[in-house]
């Protein structure tokens, strides 16, 4: 969510005349847009800002800023933290951030540092300006209709995340996100819609649907229709958006998923086989403190439910470990729930106190080195059931959405699986960024999947030009070519290989094809006779 945020602060600042840059030192303005949901997130952005100060040292025109969910929680106090910082901005002020760091910057940069801007005095803020610092955390209806917009990054964008609501009403003991986020409110399904038909426009072919509680949307502002909820009404239309082949959301909660959204995975071909789905704890007693009005009982059958309308589904989910008075008796039945629902993945985490929060008052707090350790069991836990799920996709051929060169190894490829498995393999980044194909998985690593992407899918896809080897007459009857039309090709050449982009030596055929108009090419773009 906190990404989507970004993405729509950075379009504003695009279309205001800035230049987006990976080089901190080069910066006029540098935002951290904050997490509050543990205290390990906020250390990181405290951190992070007081190390990026010293590039005032050389630029003193420089705007630092933070945004989101620590900004919203902490407001004032942290100035008194940074001493550089200039920007407090909550959850709700997203769309006023421009206005704000552009006016700043516009002053330094013009040497009157003792003028308050026009265009900053003509926005409504919480605090009064003073020494170049100020703060806006108030509320502001609408505020969910902002978040809109997308940055164009000249570069086909295979997936999208599309903000449906913000809020939260739920209330759950360990939880800021109510006092950051504020209460629920939802988009209209009209609006959703038209920014899914611009994004298919644009090429991408995937929309993950996000909200606080996103199976909860539209349930105090929009009817229900024919037993349908908003959300899956929502779903039904997002689903009509032609040039989008994929749909996911996140994160649901117990509570709000209802029969009509299982049934929804049976009629919905475009929804992943993928749910992100919160479990917090396998203890009913740690539940009811945690303010989860629901029973593990009730979390295993919509568990099951949902595979049963879905069979290839996977599930993952959220753990928190050592939640104030949980006893190894509580902590078993976490155990005990995840060797019995196999979750693909899980995110395991330690409980850590959230200010003015319930759970952070309560008796019973436990020892850092307790949760540590059940934390480290449940990882363990996790990894075997992952390593044992994933290893037995090797050999088999998934249908991959690739997503553009890998964030870890720029010179491969990565992509997703329905079930939201990371698939990395070798390809042609441009031409194959945005496409969906399949891939023989031959490897896995736990976590990750490792493979070939299928030659045979190039010709499905359009793709320009591949360069096969091969000397199987059944691969060239499979595209429409004689195999004798290449018999004498000399061997031993230097080739540019489809499943590998680097050069190499090789003792088979190397034909490049031309796909568009099926014409075999030899290695230098000579037509073969």
């Amino acid at each position: 969510m906190n990404e989507r945020d970004s993405e729509q602060v950075a379009r504003m600042f695009v279309e205001g005349g800035y230049t987006l840059t990976g080089e901190e030192q080069e910066a006029d303005a540098i935002l951290v847009n904050t997490c509050s949901v543990r205290d390990q997130a906020e250390q990181k952005a405290l951190g992070k800002m007081g190390m990026m100060g010293k590039y005032r040292e050389k630029r003193s025109h420089v705007v630092y800023g933070f945004m989101g969910c620590m900004a919203q929680s902490r407001g004032e106090e942290l100035f008194d933290r940074i001493p550089h910082l200039d920007l407090v901005v909550g959850t709700q002020k997203y769309h006023r951030v421009f206005d704000y760091v552009d006016g700043i910057l516009r002053q330094r940069m013009e040497g009157r540092m003792d003028e308050v801007g026009a265009e900053m005095t003509s926005l409504r803020v919480e605090e009064e300006l003073t020494k170049g610092r100020f703060v806006d955390r108030g509320e502001e209806e609408g505020s969910q209709n902002t978040i809109r917009d997308h940055v164009a990054s000249g570069t086909r964008q295979a997936s999208a995340f599309v903000s449906i609501m913000q809020g939260c009403n739920m209330r759950c003991s360990f939880c800021i996100v109510p006092d950051t986020r504020g209460k629920e409110r939802g988009r209209p399904i009209t609006e959703v819609v038209e920014e899914v038909k611009r994004l298919a426009g644009q090429g991408t072919r995937e929309v993950t649907l996000l909200g606080q509680i996103v199976n909860l949307y539209g349930r105090t502002e929009f009817a229900r229709v024919d037993g349908k909820s908003p959300f899956v009404q929502l779903l039904e239309a997002v689903h009509e958006v032609d040039g989008i082949e994929r749909i996911r959301f996140t994160s649901p909660h117990p509570i709000g998923y209802r029969a009509d959204l299982v049934k929804a995975f049976t009629y919905l071909p475009k929804l992943c086989s993928h749910i992100h789905f919160p479990m917090q704890s396998g203890s009913d007693r740690i539940l009811k403190a945690m303010r989860r009005p629901y029973r593990n009982e009730k979390f295993v059958a919509i568990c099951e439910s949902m595979k049963a309308a879905r069979p290839d589904l996977a599930i993952t989910t959220d753990l928190n470990v050592g939640f104030p008075t949980e006893t190894e008796e509580d902590f078993q039945a976490t155990v005990d729930c995840v060797k019995l629902l196999q979750f693909d993945n899980s995110f395991i985490f330690r409980y850590s106190k959230r200010k003015d929060t319930p759970a952070a008052e309560m008796e019973g707090q436990l020892p850092e080195r307790v949760k540590e350790e059940r934390n480290q069991e449940l990882l363990r836990l996790q990894s075997e059931i992952a390593m044992r799920k994933n290893g037995a996709l090797i050999g088999t051929r998934q249908e991959v959405l690739c997503a553009g060169p890998s964030k870890t190894n720029k010179a491969r490829l990565s992509g997703r699986t329905p079930q939201h498995k990371i698939v990395i393999f070798d390809g042609d980044a441009e031409r194959m960024t945005g496409e969906i194909f399949e891939v023989d998985i031959e490897d896995s690593t736990g976590f990750t999947l490792y493979g070939t992407a299928c030659l045979e899918e190039a010709v499905a896809l359009g793709i320009p030009t591949v360069f096969a080897l091969t000397t199987t007459p059944a691969f060239f009857e499979r595209i429409g070519f004689s195999q004798a039309a290449v018999s004498s090709f000399p061997r031993k050449v230097w080739h540019e290989c489809f499943r590998c982009p680097k050069y190499a030596r090789c003792d088979e055929i190397a034909v490049s094809i031309d796909l568009r108009d099926r014409q075999s090419l030899d290695p230098h773009g000579q037509p073969l006779p």
